[in-house]
């Protein structure tokens, strides 16, 4: 799905620094397609604005009063009314612990605050149409933490998981879109989809982020995909 001037992503910031905020709503409200519905200062603004204001995309930070970014992740996340939301965590650290905990919490998406503009509004539009997307050196690191485990601690592949459902995984797992998917497989966009939504069921996962996980824990995705 493309946003277009009659269906605009609807986004919410939610980050204790003003003037971060500021900045983020003024890189959001030139950008086509894109409207900044409201902004929050810590994590429980953010989800009542969430409730509130029912928006496709929101930003949040996790160092916050009141309530940290991750939590408040999850509670947006867990609200069966807010299936529609994604969110889109920004944070000066990369710490694991806060990748792990964002991940866990539902996060589509994981910047550091050193973004470019251009990266941050292309990862807005990619998790409103499903995708997910990680800075390089955060995803690298998701890697190495399920890749070094032993891999006796790891589970067995899931019975029924096709030989094309795990090609289809490894491309996931590689960042190619569903488009890119398509054309390296040569099927269609609908053929895609339908392998994605049955290994999110096979795998029991919510987003392409959380199918990424799985592939590593259960060893079906190396180091190199």
């Amino acid at each position: 799905m493309t946003a277009t001037e009659a269906e605009e992503i609807r986004v919410l910031i939610v980050d204790d620094e003003p003037l971060l905020r500021r900045s983020l709503g003024i890189a959001i409200d030139h950008e086509p397609g894109l409207c900044l519905v409201g902004e929050a200062e810590n994590g429980e603004e953010g989800v009542a604005g969430a409730r509130d204001l029912r928006p496709d995309v929101v930003l949040m930070d996790i160092r916050m009063p009141e309530l940290d970014g991750i939590v408040a992740t999850g509670r947006i996340m867990a609200d069966p009314e807010l299936s529609a939301t994604r969110v889109v965590v920004l944070t000066m650290f990369e710490l694991d612990e806060y990748v792990y905990g964002a991940l866990a919490a539902g996060a589509s998406a994981f910047l550091l605050k050193d973004a470019t503009p251009e990266r941050l509004v292309d990862a807005i539009r990619r998790v409103y149409t499903g995708e997910s997307l990680f800075a390089p050196q955060v995803m690298r690191r998701l890697i190495d933490h399920y890749v070094e485990r032993p891999r006796a601690k790891r589970h067995r592949r899931p019975a029924g998981l096709t030989d094309r459902e795990e090609e289809v995984l490894v491309l996931v797992a590689r960042g190619l879109s569903n488009a890119e998917i398509a054309d390296e497989l040569t099927v269609t966009m609908h053929t895609v989809k339908a392998h994605i939504g049955a290994l999110r069921s096979k795998l029991d996962a919510r987003d392409r982020a959380q199918l990424v996980i799985a592939g590593y824990k259960h060893g079906l995705v190396s180091a190199q995909a």
